[in-house]
C-alpha cells in the first residue's frame, strides 16, 4: 500500500493500519477516510500511539457524541450570507471554493460538510454570487480560501479565482489554509506557486500542522519555493490529545515552524465536532502547555491559543483575559465584547 492512498476500511487493513477484525463501516460511512502517500510514510503502523495515525485513521471513538458537540460548532452558517462565504468579521470573509480534501482530519470542524458527501464544489454560479458579494462590500479587505483544502483546485482553476479577486481593488491580503504543503508536497510545484500569486494581491498561506515530524524535507522544499515565490507562510495548528498536548511536543513543532520561515500563528482549542471528544484537552490543561511554552522556546516560536467560540461569535484569545471559569465551566468574551458560556470537559 505504500506510494498509494488510502481512501477506505479495506485500504485501511490493507496498510496495517487497522486490524483485520476491527468494524468501522459505520464510520466510514458518516465521516470521509482520506490518507495521503506522504503522510503513510509518517506512520509507524506497529506504534499503537503513533501520533500521525492518531490524526488520520478512524477509530469506533468517532461514534460517541457528547452532549455539547454540534454539527456546526464555530457557526460557519450561520455567518453565511451567500454559499460559499462566511462573513463573521468586518473587514474579511472565508471564501469555501471547494469542500473536498486530500486527507481528513479525524478532528476536522467541519466534518459534517467535507468529504465526497459532503456540500461539494461552488458551481460556476454560486462562485459568481460569492466574488460579487464581495465585490459589493468595500470593507472587505482580506479573502480566506479555506474549505475543505482550496489547494485541491487545479493550479488553473486557483489562477483563474485569484485573477478574479484581482480585479477587486479594495481587496489587499489573499490567505490560504491548507494541509497540502505537509500532506501532499508535490503539488507545490512552480505552476501552484504562480496560480497562488496571481492576483497581484499580498498572499499568505497557513500550513497547517501538528506534529513536529510532519515538517519534512519534501515538505520543506515546498515552503521555500512558496518563500521564494513571495508568499508569506503562517502555522495553525490544533491542539490534541495524544497528538501534542505536551510541551516538549509543541516546542518541536513550533520551532520546527520557525526554523522554515514560517511564523507561528494559531494554536487552536479543538472544536466541539461530533465525535472528536478523544481529542479535546481541557482549557485549563491547554492553559498549563502555552504558559509552559513561554519560558522554555523563542519568542518568535510562541501561537496565539484561541478557542471559536460556538455559534459563530469568533475567536478568543484564550490564553489571555478573554476566558474566566473552572472545572469545566468558563466565560468567553468575544470581540465585541459579549459574554458566552462554553462547557469544556
Amino acid at each position: 500500500m505504500r506510494g498509494l492512498s488510502v481512501k477506505s476500511v479495506a485500504d485501511l487493513k490493507a496498510a496495517r493500519l487497522v486490524a483485520p477484525d476491527v468494524a468501522l463501516d459505520e464510520v466510514a460511512e458518516r465521516y470521509a477516510i482520506g490518507i495521503t502517500p506522504a503522510v503513510l510514510d509518517l506512520i509507524d503502523p506497529d506504534d499503537p500511539g503513533d501520533p500521525i495515525a492518531r490524526q488520520f485513521v478512524p477509530s469506533a471513538d468517532e461514534l460517541t457524541t457528547t452532549p455539547e458537540e454540534r454539527a456546526d460548532p464555530i457557526g460557519d452558517l450561520a455567518r453565511s450570507p451567500v454559499e460559499g462565504i462566511v462573513h463573521r468579521y468586518p473587514d474579511r470573509v472565508l471564501l469555501k471554493a471547494v469542500h473536498v480534501c486530500p486527507v481528513y482530519c479525524r478532528f476536522c470542524f467541519r466534518r459534517e460538510m467535507v468529504g465526497p458527501q459532503g456540500l461539494g464544489t461552488l458551481t460556476a454560479a454560486q462562485l459568481d454570487a460569492a466574488i460579487g458579494y464581495i465585490a459589493d462590500r468595500p470593507e472587505i479587505w482580506e479573502v480566506i480560501l479555506t474549505g475543505g483544502d482550496p489547494l485541491v483546485l487545479s493550479p488553473r482553476r486557483l489562477r483563474d479565482l485569484m485573477e478574479r479577486l484581482a480585479g477587486i481593488q479594495h481587496v489587499k491580503i489573499v490567505r490560504f489554509h491548507t494541509r497540502v504543503p505537509v500532506v501532499e508536497p508535490e503539488r507545490i510545484d512552480d505552476e501552484m506557486v504562480a496560480a497562488l500569486t496571481a492576483s497581484g494581491k499580498t498572499t499568505y498561506l497557513a500550513v497547517h500542522a501538528n506534529h513536529p515530524r510532519e515538517l519534512t524535507a519534501a515538505a520543506k522544499a515546498g515552503f521555500d519555493r512558496m518563500l521564494a515565490g513571495g508568499i508569506a507562510l503562517i502555522s495553525q495548528s490544533v491542539l490534541l490529545k495524544g497528538v501534542n498536548d505536551d510541551v516538549e511536543t509543541l516546542a518541536a513543532l513550533m520551532r520546527g515552524f520557525v526554523e522554515n520561515r514560517i511564523r507561528p500563528y494559531y494554536l487552536h482549542h479543538p472544536d466541539l465536532a461530533p465525535g472528536t471528544g478523544h481529542f479535546r484537552v481541557g482549557i485549563e490543561e491547554g492553559q498549563r502547555l502555552v504558559q509552559a511554552l513561554r519560558g522554555r522556546i523563542s519568542g518568535l516560536c510562541q501561537p496565539v491559543y484561541v478557542l471559536d467560540i460556538p455559534g459563530g461569535y469568533g475567536k478568543a484569545d484564550i490564553g489571555a483575559a478573554s476566558i474566566t471559569g473552572a472545572d469545566g465551566c468558563f466565560t468567553v468574551q468575544d470581540w465585541q465584547g459579549e459574554e458566552h458560556e462554553y462547557w469544556s470537559e
